[in-house]
């Protein structure tokens, strides 16, 4: 019998199982897919020559987190990619907003735009520089960060730590109108506020804009050599090293609950699998409470609560393998790894006012990435491995668009969908389409039907905006990876602190359930059956 049971083998899982196997005990990850990895995966589908990333690509939280940072990965074989320039957003007069390697060449191509953007570009480098530690300590532990929280105040004057708050809470359209008199630096941070679901005028997109773009600015969008799929094998061989068990294919469909307490699983194929110490849940909330655990063992308050749990935006993507570069008309986009493409902040205000009113944007805004470009081992020489994704409606309720798009998603609907990104592409890159040597569409029941923890493609785990983050994630007073079974928890993107590939829900989730457990059970009483 394992000490712990984790289902799911996403990072987060296999984060939380890497934790507790290296704190000695014995642990199995169930993973309902073929092969591990979640959202974190790669394949050469599009092309044989071409690794595309199956879901998310760059991760500057990862680079970030010390979560990871303390597995040793590098150890395992992992190694990191950066493209030459970190983000870029062209303009329709060909002049492209740079997010640079080093602050200091990104304030002078602000300056460019407006004079004294770049100073107050460093002066948000400044204060990031000052709170970085002790903000991504928060971050990245269970709320109440209280030693983070107590080192930032100390850090910070009254009056600065106000700023500070105020900057957060702030709309990313205002924070860009008040900070800079020109459009780059509003670009970057509204862009990057879009990387979550928070449009230019949501409260708190201020907040996350800034927080992706220092992020960005600190430690680039690195990407793992060789695919995502990369830092999961490193992931599951640190596992394994330290005796832990994944078996993929494994579909569980029942929390066992046994006098208050989770005693083990049951999959769909009729195993039960027992836990003697652990169960350690890396699924969504909505298929937790009141899917895989029976509502009977849960309060009515809870899952009353759960029914307004909200989703972050349904995602549209495709990937692509290009005979060549991407012919960008602005040529600094060239170079980076990541290109946001939209119309001004106008134009992402419009693109989420549409998802918001139920409509398909016939204008999507585009996170663009350049894989090769930030991995030369992705594709041949002078080739490109790429993608785009945007967001849709969960309920559609018509198209802006001129195909009449309603949301069935069959292969007629995939296909209008993915040529009107391509169009899109083609505005700011002419001559993009005639590089198309294969793609691949990635609709949203797709994205779920590959992944159950992304349903209708929503990849953060659940919303971004301020009413479901830190003790309001999942619901109202939770922010912690406990649950109201003894022995279960919550180590998924539903859980505080949300969306990312950083490893923090899995991360709280193990040593939550290491403190609970004081004294090991002995192994001679520990039976198979649960």
């Amino acid at each position: 019998m394992p000490d712990a049971v984790v289902i799911g083998a996403g990072p987060n899982g296999l984060v939380a199982a890497n934790l507790l196997a290296a704190a000695g005990w014995s642990v199995e990850v169930l993973e309902a897919q073929p092969e591990p990895g979640g959202a974190v995966r790669s394949d050469r589908g599009v092309h044989p020559d071409y690794v595309n990333d199956l879901f998310s690509s760059f991760y500057p939280l990862a680079a970030a987190s010390p979560v990871l940072g303390g597995l040793g990965l590098q150890a395992e074989g992992l190694r990191w990619s950066r493209a030459p320039r970190v983000l870029a957003h062209p303009l329709p007069d060909g002049r492209c907003a740079v997010l640079e390697g080093r602050a200091h060449d990104t304030a002078a191509g602000l300056d460019a735009f407006a004079e004294g953007d770049g100073a107050a570009w460093l002066e948000l480098c400044a204060t990031w520089d000052r709170v970085r530690r002790d903000l991504l300590g928060a971050l990245f532990t269970p709320f109440p960060p209280v030693r983070s929280a107590a080192r930032l105040a100390a850090r910070l004057r009254a009056a600065d730590g106000l700023r500070l708050a105020r900057t957060l809470l702030l709309p990313v359209r205002r924070l860009g109108e008040e900070r800079f008199g020109g459009e780059a630096a509003r670009l970057l941070l509204a862009g990057s506020a879009l990387h979550a679901d928070l449009g230019p005028e949501a409260a708190g997109s201020g907040g996350f804009g800034w927080l992706m773009s220092m992020l960005g600015q600190t430690y680039g969008f690195p990407v793992p050599v060789g695919g995502a799929g990369a830092l999961t094998s490193a992931l599951v061989r640190r596992l394994e090293r330290h005796g832990g068990v994944v078996r993929c294919g494994e579909r569980v469909t029942e929390i066992v609950v046994r006098g208050g307490r989770a005693v083990g699983v049951r999959t769909a194929k009729g195993e039960a699998v027992p836990a003697s110490r652990a169960v350690l849940a890396d699924v969504s909330a909505p298929a937790l409470y009141g899917g895989l655990v029976d509502a009977r063992h849960l309060p009515g308050r809870l899952l009353d609560d759960l029914r307004r749990f909200q989703w972050d935006f349904a995602t549209f993507k495709v990937d692509w393998a290009l005979n060549g570069p991407v012919p960008w008309t602005a040529r600094a986009a060239t170079t980076a790894g990541t290109v946001h493409l939209a119309e001004g902040v106008d134009g992402l205000t419009r693109f989420a006012a549409q998802i918001a009113t139920g409509r398909v944007p016939d204008r999507p805004f585009l996170l663009f990435g350049q894989m090769t470009t930030a991995d030369a081992t992705r594709s041949p020489a002078g080739t490109e491995a790429a993608w785009a994704y945007t967001h849709v409606p969960h309920r559609i309720k018509g198209d802006a668009g001129e195909d009449g798009l309603t949301g069935r998603w069959d292969r007629s609907e995939q296909e209008a969908m993915a040529d009107r990104m391509e169009r899109e592409v083609e505005r700011w890159a002419p001559g993009f389409r005639s590089r198309i040597t294969a793609r691949r569409v990635l609709a949203p029941p797709i994205i779920e039907s590959m992944d159950a923890n992304l349903p209708g493609g929503a990849i953060n785990g659940g919303t971004a905006a301020a009413h479901q983050q830190l003790l309001f994630r999942p619901t109202p007073g939770t922010g912690r990876p406990e649950t109201p079974v003894k022995g279960l928890y919550l180590a998924s993107a539903s859980a505080h602190p949300g969306g990312g590939v950083h490893g923090a829900p899995g991360a709280n989730a193990a040593r939550a359930a290491l403190r609970r457990t004081l004294r090991p059970v002995p192994r001679a009483s520990r039976g198979r059956k649960p």
